[in-house]
């Protein structure tokens, strides 16, 4: 069997190289392994986002006194985490991202990561918020939370703010603090894992 092939040249710019990149990966199911230049490409064209593990934060669930609206009672960021937060806000503005939408879920861990990343305002959006410490909450917040991604333009670059246990439920990958996985959501509300990027 023959094998033809044909090479045109191309005058590369950014706009075309990210429409490129979006429509080769929407032909493979995961990418996992892919480079980070290619997941930022794929991240600044329509129809992606980002959920981001919120920054680190020692410790595991929250303490039994937790109190949503009282960071005293919470598992908080630790002094690292803060910079690590600022550093992943650096890498979003490094990769042609100055802006973003920001959603954060309610847990002041999550809502101060968000905050430090420097993208722009940074709206609470409940079902971002944990269900550690509540499992049954587990299918209804995951369905609820692909229905609201589904309803959103994503014509401009979304990064959502949340916990471990809400992106493993949603993508089958359990991400470390601050790491993103980056990913495409169809016109039908399927929300598929295009990659992961460790931030640090």
């Amino acid at each position: 069997m023959r094998l033809l092939v044909v090479c045109f040249q191309i005058r590369w710019s950014r706009p075309l190289t990210a429409w490129l990149v979006a429509s080769l990966l929407a032909l493979m199911p995961v990418v996992a392994s892919a480079d980070d230049g290619v997941l930022w490409d794929t991240l600044r064209t329509p129809g992606h986002a980002a959920l981001l593990r919120h920054a680190l934060a020692p410790g595991t669930g929250d303490p039994p006194d937790f109190d949503l609206r009282d960071c005293a009672t919470q598992r908080n960021l630790s002094d690292e985490g803060r910079r690590q937060a600022t550093r992943i806000g650096a890498r979003f503005r490094a990769n042609g991202m100055p802006r973003a939408r920001v959603l954060s879920s309610q847990w002041c861990r999550c809502l101060d990561t968000a905050e430090l990343l420097g993208l722009g305002t940074v709206e609470e959006l409940p079902v971002l918020n944990s269900f550690f410490q509540k499992r049954e909450r587990r299918d209804a917040q995951t369905q609820g939370l692909a229905r609201w991604l589904s309803d959103q333009s994503l014509d401009r670059p979304l990064v959502l703010v949340t916990h471990q246990v809400n992106i493993t439920a949603l993508t089958g990958i359990y991400p470390a603090s601050g790491e993103l996985v980056v990913v495409r959501i169809s016109g039908n509300g399927e929300v598929t894992t295009v990659g992961t990027i460790e931030t640090d």
